[in-house]
């Protein structure tokens, strides 16, 4: 089953808020309803959720189940 909802904390000032994610597509920018800190992905990682959320994005869930070797691309 694929989580839709996750939770993003900002590095800089610890704030959490739990927000819906897109399906088809990748968040490459959030930014703090707090500090107002846009937020971007990590390195290696392809969206904000799977850099700062406690779930994954759903095409990483979905790459995920299936055991898919290969990186997702789903921007």
């Amino acid at each position: 089953m694929i989580e839709l909802t996750s939770t993003v904390t900002c590095p800089a000032c610890g704030h959490r808020r739990t927000e819906t994610m897109p399906t088809d597509a990748c968040q490459y920018f959030y930014e703090c309803e707090s500090c107002k800190t846009l937020l971007k992905p990590l390195a290696g990682d392809c969206c904000v959720f799977c850099s700062y959320g406690d779930c994954p994005c759903p095409p990483k869930q979905r790459e995920r189940q299936s055991g898919a070797a290969a990186q997702h691309h789903c921007c």
